[in-house]
């Protein structure tokens, strides 16, 4: 009686140990909540297109890329000849906005020495703070390199035709990329057209390795879509992430699935996502949920949600978003980017046309 009675406090105390343990924050899958005032009115009359591309850089700035074209009479009635409207005017393709959604630059388009995409697609700031830009239009076979301030560094492709997955000079209407500082090189998610990734030079642009899923050769065989054990990436091969532990993560949007890579392209392992899915598949856009990488975020932009997931097993732990217009809903919800507080944003293509952000929910 008189150890069983000792042993009480120690098994309360056990009790509220594992109870404290699990409330613990670290220990739970991260939720969100829209912040509905973000971002700011755009200056200028601006309006945007399509969005289709969100990064963040070292200053906690967020960076996407529209679709200057995409935008409608009606909503450009400004621009008109005679006017429609007193709004809008299209924005510049790429913006540079703070955390409080105010816009502090914007630049791009068209310009003496590169070739700028018809159809602009993905954006991403490197460590040291240069803007890639892609672009998805039948004709768009290269990416391109900028300063912060717009001014052009380098190209990698070229427009007008693509010489098929196994190029070793060509993209295929790339979607997306992201770049390896230690070793300087750029992986792009080639893409539209082609299936595969591919490795560059950040600096030259040089040749160095690609490959298709599995590690294997691409192939530009016809495949069905929507096939989670595909023997080839399908179209769009839509974004690579580099993540801290030198693995990278693939977008196989159409076949519902990520493939996990060594950087020498040797595969690790798959994670078949939202299987069921048909439209434009399941896996549009992945991004660590915060520095400690335990999480991934997926955007769904078929589903219409954000999903969160444990990287290394691939468990759903929770989602937020649904289809629709109002605030913290999505339509065609495209790309994903986090800063460093962990607020997340989203963009959104088709007739979304909007960036939006997501703040942890307390």
């Amino acid at each position: 009686m008189t150890s069983l009675i000792r042993s009480i406090p120690c098994i309360l105390l056990m009790a509220i140990s594992n109870c404290l343990f699990a409330q613990t924050p670290s220990t739970q899958a991260p939720q969100y909540k829209v912040d509905p005032y973000w971002p700011k009115a755009l200056p200028n009359n601006w309006i945007l297109g399509q969005v289709a591309g969100v990064t963040t850089d070292k200053n906690d700035h967020i960076w996407i890329i529209h679709r200057p074209l995409t935008i409608t009479d009606d909503e450009k009635g400004a621009t008109l000849n005679p006017k429609r409207s007193k709004c809008c005017i299209p924005a510049p393709p790429v913006l540079e906005l703070d955390k409080k959604g105010n816009v502090i630059q914007a630049w791009g388009g068209p310009g003496v020495g590169y070739d700028w995409p018809k159809n602009e697609h993905g954006i991403y700031i490197d460590p040291i703070g240069n803007v890639w830009v892609g672009g998805n239009d039948v004709t768009d076979h290269m990416i391109l390199k900028f300063t912060p301030q717009g001014k052009f560094l380098l190209q990698i492709g070229s427009p007008g035709a693509s010489l098929g997955s196994n190029s070793t000079t060509q993209l295929g209407r790339p979607a997306n990329m992201n770049v390896d500082p230690i070793a300087n090189e750029v992986y792009v998610a080639d893409g539209y057209l082609n299936k595969r990734v591919i490795v560059f030079d950040s600096n030259t642009g040089a040749y160095k390795r690609h490959w298709g899923a599995y590690g294997n050769p691409p192939s530009d065989e016809k495949m069905a879509n929507f096939n989670p054990s595909s023997p080839q990436f399908a179209n769009p091969v839509h974004c690579v992430r580099l993540m801290k532990d030198n693995t990278l993560f693939v977008c196989d949007r159409a076949n519902n699935r990520i493939q996990v890579f060594e950087k020498s392209g040797k595969f690790i392992r798959e994670m078949v996502f939202e299987p069921d899915t048909k439209g434009s598949g399941s896996v549009w856009d992945l991004i660590p949920s915060d520095a400690s990488q335990k999480y991934i975020l997926i955007a769904d932009g078929t589903n219409n949600e954000v999903t969160v997931m444990v990287r290394d097993t691939g468990q759903k732990v929770g989602s937020f978003g649904r289809s629709g217009r109002n605030a913290g809903e999505f339509h065609w919800v495209h790309n994903i980017a986090v800063d460093s507080e962990g607020s997340v944003y989203t963009t959104e293509v088709d007739t979304g046309k909007r960036a939006q952000r997501f703040v942890t929910a307390k």
